[in-house]
Order: structure tokens, then sequence, then C-alpha cells
């Protein structure tokens, strides 16, 4: 008697996260353009139409994996934070938890920073957005209130270091800059970040 292909399974454990879980194996292997939500459904063993249920096309895949990193990276930095330090101190352990993130991450960031500029972007990954900015904004604001940076727009300040930690790690992603290298001049990079280069 000839035997039925099985079929795969529709339902899984935990169907969305095993879902993202392979989608950034692919992001970090082999890019954005390779993610399939079919693949992907191969991949942790349940039927083609299963991915359905949780992401309407690969769109919405995409955002809940630049959510997923920005959840990340917000709590990356928060567990680097130390409010009670001086701002030099607390601007080095937060640039060197960014930098550390950005190596371990960077097709992850790249797409994070590709879907915050789309003109769709709405909802929970918008607020993820703000809230992340927002967090390095209000640092900011806290060192100028102890004295510790000049006055001035908060936000506008906030994009001077977030532009330059950012560099660095585009440096590091084109491989004009080792990791190794980038972190063992990152406190030199920020004292000259927070005191200018003009002689004093």
């Amino acid at each position: 008697m000839l035997s039925m292909p099985e079929s795969r399974p529709y339902h899984h454990g935990d169907l969305r996260a095993a879902l993202l879980k392979s989608a950034e194996r692919t992001l970090r292997d082999k890019g954005a353009a390779a993610l399939s939500l079919r693949e992907l459904a191969r991949d942790v063993g349940v039927s083609h139409a299963a991915p359905g249920r949780h992401f309407k096309d690969k769109q919405a895949l995409l955002d809940a994996l630049a959510l997923t990193g920005y959840e990340r990276l917000l709590r990356t930095l928060g567990a680097a934070d130390a409010p009670d330090r001086p701002i030099e101190e607390r601007m080095t352990g937060l640039a060197r938890a960014y930098l550390g993130f950005v190596i371990d991450n960077p097709a992850l960031l790249e797409l994070m920073f590709a879907r915050k500029h789309e003109p769709d972007t709405t909802g929970r990954l918008a607020e993820a957005v703000d809230e992340t900015f927002g967090s390095l904004t209000r640092i900011v604001a806290d060192a100028q209130e102890r004295g510790e940076i000049i006055p001035g727009d908060p936000e506008r300040l906030m994009m001077v270091v977030a532009s330059s930690l950012h560099g660095l790690a585009a440096l590091v992603a084109a491989c004009a800059l080792s990791p190794e290298e980038a972190l063992a001049g990152l406190d030199e990079q920020v004292h000259h970040l927070l005191h200018g280069l003009t002689p004093r």
C-alpha cells in the first residue's frame, strides 16, 4: 500500500517566536532579500499557510524583525546606562553597548534603520523608534541639568552624539575599521565628542 506524504503540522508551540528566530538567522546569513514566509515555514516545520496567522506578508515580517531589534537595543542600552556616573563615563558605557550591538547584529541594524524611514511606519514600531531615541535625548537633557553638557535643544545635541556613534558603527560594518580597533578607540572618541577638538 502506498503511504501518503506527511503534511506539515499547522500548529507550533510559539510559532511567532520560532518564525522570528529563523527570519533573523536568514537575515544575518543571506540578507533581507532571501526572506520568504514559505521558506520560514519549511524551516520551522509547519505548513506554508501557518505564518499567515502572525504575518500578513513579508513586509509585516520585516516590521516585526525591526521591532525586535529596537526592543533589544533599548534593553541593551538600558542595561549599560549608569545614571549616577559622570557623563563621560556614562556616554562611554552606552557607546560600548551600542557598538557591541552593531557588531553582533549588523544586518538587523540595517533593517531597523531602513524601516524607521518608511512612510507607513506606525504603531508599535514607530513607538519603539521614538522610545529608543527618546531615551538618548533624556540622557542629554539629564546631563544638561547637571551642567555637564552645553545648553541647547537636547534632541539636536543627541543627534550629534548619535551620528558620531553610528558613523563609527558604519565604518565597522563597511570593514573600514575592525571591531577591535573601534572598541579600543572608543574612550578617546567619546572624550573628543564631549570636549571638542580645539586646543584648551
